[in-house]
């Protein structure tokens, strides 16, 4: 992540660790910072929202486990650690050593006055085996950029109107169907 001389936007700063990737996606939310800050800071609640995640386990002292759907039907793990955190504002993480996708990032929550909050998202990976994993993600649909900007989407649709839209039928359908 970046020093504190480095205060220009997250996607152009340069003290990023050169092997990793950098991607960043904002959406306006209607809610007060508050309330997001919340649900997104119980780790365990993300799975709800966030396509390729499986499970978070809540650690001890701000860690959790990551289980997370790779390209191929595969998983993934890695323990995390917050490494700041400003109540309703920001939460920061690093991956711990020995990560299969080491990670940082940062989430912000900025007040965007009577249209709610502004959520911003910023990641920095290391891709498993480098610019060709990079490129196997991207067709699975399992790269960070891609799936940063859609569970985004699916946060926001989830927070205020208390579901995720999808075009899939769901259980009660099919029995009203008789299916």
């Amino acid at each position: 992540m970046a020093t504190d001389l480095d205060d220009a936007p997250a996607v152009t700063r340069k003290h990023i660790k050169p092997d990793r990737d950098l991607t960043a996606a904002a959406v306006t939310i209607n809610r007060p910072a508050a309330d997001l800050f919340a649900y997104y800071r119980d780790f365990t609640n993300l799975p709800s929202f966030m396509e390729n995640v499986v499970r978070i386990d809540a650690l001890d002292g701000g860690r959790s486990h990551w289980v997370v759907k790779a390209p191929g039907g595969k998983t993934v793990e890695w323990d995390a650690r917050v490494t700041n955190e400003v109540e309703g504002e920001e939460i920061t993480w690093q991956s711990e050593d020995g990560a299969e996708v080491p990670n940082s990032g940062r989430v912000t929550f900025r007040d965007a006055g009577a249209r709610g909050t502004v959520v911003t998202a910023t990641i920095a990976y290391q891709p498993p085996a480098g610019t060709i994993g990079k490129l196997i993600a991207k067709m699975f649909q399992r790269e960070p950029a891609i799936q940063a900007r859609r569970d985004l989407r699916r946060f926001k649709q989830l927070m205020e109107t208390g579901e995720v839209a999808t075009p899939a039928m769901n259980a009660k359908q099919f029995e009203e169907m008789g299916l």
